[in-house]
């Protein structure tokens, strides 16, 4: 039977990917009714994306976790108009979705330096409000990470995440022989030779049922959906959780994993994807993979054999098959050679339909323009 020791769930509770913040924009200050004069505005609360920020370091930060903007400024003989009160900046970090407390999207950030009005300042007071001012918009929110990663790692536990991250990259997971080493996201950038560099998330391992939150599984799937690819890692000899749960193929892996996505949410089984069959170092390898190609070559003939709520509605295409060990550095260069040609095809893929996009507003405008001196 798998177990996190304590030590691995305390390192989990280190990690926070989402915050509850009480935010409150300025009261307005004060008119003058005897001279006519207003109020300044209350202060406004801005949520600001910035880089090397986490939502632990805000905890620790502001533990009490409130956000208040400065009051406007009274109206007075010296100055009629009051001064705007002074705004509170939160930094953020980049990745960030902002949600009301009925969990509805209000807002997201990022890239570094965008902001979000968070809560908007009271009016000052004036002739219409009987020079009273008015109380800034207060309200609870959610900030909600999801990492922003070029390539995001994914696989059921103990398929070789982690050792693969620190073999393409500078990162340095925790790894160990228990199937739930990876307990919080890890980031980690290939770097290549021309100084291009690719980010890749090893997510922690899912497991069947994650689409329900069964494992965290929300938690982690989470993640997933900001990332530019998928990279699935499958153990070549297959995968058994514990003496408790059935034994997968590799095949029957890479459908389980399909089928996770999917439930969670179809758009994900959309993304481009390349696989990345690991363990190749072990005996029966050649024999498994030689299986597992002949398999993913017509996955419709191989079905049948499957109970019926493993069967994903639509198979992973995936883009390239490279079979791999994180144990004695086969296939990595050629995965990190793939990874770069996917990810390159896919920017390029991007600036095209841009291009397109660019030149069909271009005719459009040249168009009216034409119908417009026609007509007069």
């Amino acid at each position: 039977m798998v177990r996190c020791s304590a030590a691995a769930l305390r390192k989990y509770s280190n990690f926070i990917d989402s915050l509850r913040v009480y935010v409150r924009g300025g009261t307005g200050g004060m008119g003058y009714p005897n001279l006519g004069g207003e109020g300044g505005r209350g202060g406004d609360v801005w949520f600001v994306a910035r880089e090397k920020t986490t939502l632990k370091s805000i905890r620790e930060k502001y533990p009490h976790k409130r956000f208040i903007a400065g009051t406007g400024a009274n109206s007075s003989v010296k100055a009629l108009k009051g001064e705007k009160g002074k705004d509170r900046e939160v930094h953020v970090p980049l990745g960030i979705s902002v949600l009301d407390d009925d969990g509805k999207q209000i807002g997201e950030l990022n890239a570094a330096g965008e902001k979000f009005l968070a809560a908007r300042g009271g009016f000052g007071g004036t002739l219409a409000t009987n020079f009273l001012p008015c109380k800034g918009q207060r309200r609870t929110v959610h900030l909600d990470l999801k990492l922003i990663a070029d390539v995001g790692l994914v696989g059921f536990p103990n398929a070789g995440k982690s050792s693969l991250l620190s073999k393409i990259s500078h990162a340095k997971p925790e790894i160990a022989n228990y199937a739930f080493t990876t307990i919080q996201p890890e980031l980690g950038k290939i770097m290549y030779a021309d100084y291009k560099q690719i980010s890749v998330a090893d997510l922690p391992g899912l497991i069947e049922g994650a689409h329900a939150n069964k494992g965290m599984g929300h938690k982690f799937l989470k993640h997933v959906e900001r990332t530019k690819q998928l990279l699935l890692v499958v153990d070549i000899s297959g995968f058994q959780l514990s003496s408790k749960t059935p034994f997968r193929t590799a095949f029957e892996t890479i459908l389980l994993l399909t089928k996770e996505l999917e439930l969670y949410k179809e758009e994900l089984v959309t993304k481009p994807a390349l696989l990345a069959i690991n363990k190749m170092d072990l005996p029966c390898a050649k024999d498994n993979l030689d299986e597992l190609m002949t398999q993913l070559e017509n996955p419709q003939d191989f079905l049948h054999l499957l109970e019926e709520e493993m069967i994903p509605a639509n198979t992973l295409e995936f883009r390239e098959v490279i079979p791999i060990s994180t144990y004695t550095g086969e296939g990595i260069e050629e995965l990190k050679t793939c990874l770069r040609k996917s990810i390159d095809e896919q920017a390029e893929q991007v600036n095209e339909e841009f291009r397109k996009k660019k030149l069909l507003l271009l005719q459009t405008s040249k168009e009216e323009q034409m119908n417009r001196s026609w007509h007069s």
